[in-house]
């Protein structure tokens, strides 16, 4: 069975845990700046919402590397980065619609999540539960939908 990240940012208090324990699982250090998930702030609602590589199955930061760093792991799902291969072109940067591989200027790779080999870190650290990991079956469409719905749009904008 694939398994995904699902977030909840109804659950999410922006505490941050997430980034901390992913820059430390894959840095060695608690920097949120070298973190694989990130928690945007909409300041003027008062809502957090994490977000990182959703997997996808189109994987255009696969198809787009020319040196075939990126690979997916049949286990995980995740496309990964091979850090021996990759070249630090950010090709897959440009390619990845959701902005989320980036490029790590210490290494001169790029970086993305991978589901730390199928064992989360940042849902390990998450205090609210805002990020699970779940059959991936149970993620998709209709639940962005659903949150969709329930955003407050009313608001003119000046």
């Amino acid at each position: 069975m694939q398994r995904s990240l699902y977030i909840d940012p109804e659950k999410c208090t922006g505490c941050l845990q997430c980034e901390m324990a992913c820059s430390y699982e894959n840095e060695g250090v608690f920097n949120p700046a070298k973190s694989r998930i990130k928690v945007f702030t909409f300041h003027d609602e008062g809502r957090f919402v994490p977000y990182t590589c959703t997997q996808c199955d189109e994987a255009w930061c696969l198809h787009a590397c020319p040196v075939e760093a990126i690979t997916m792991n049949r286990e995980t799902g995740a496309m990964v980065v091979a850090d021996s291969v990759c070249v630090g072109c950010k090709v897959c940067t440009i390619a990845c619609p959701f902005g989320t591989v980036n490029y790590n200027q210490d290494t001169g790779k790029v970086i993305k999540c991978d589901l730390c080999g199928g064992d989360p870190q940042c849902v390990a650290a998450c205090p609210t539960e805002a990020i699970t990991y779940v059959d991936a079956d149970a993620t998709g469409l209709e639940k962005m939908r659903a949150w969709a719905a329930k955003t407050d749009n009313s608001a003119s904008v000046n």
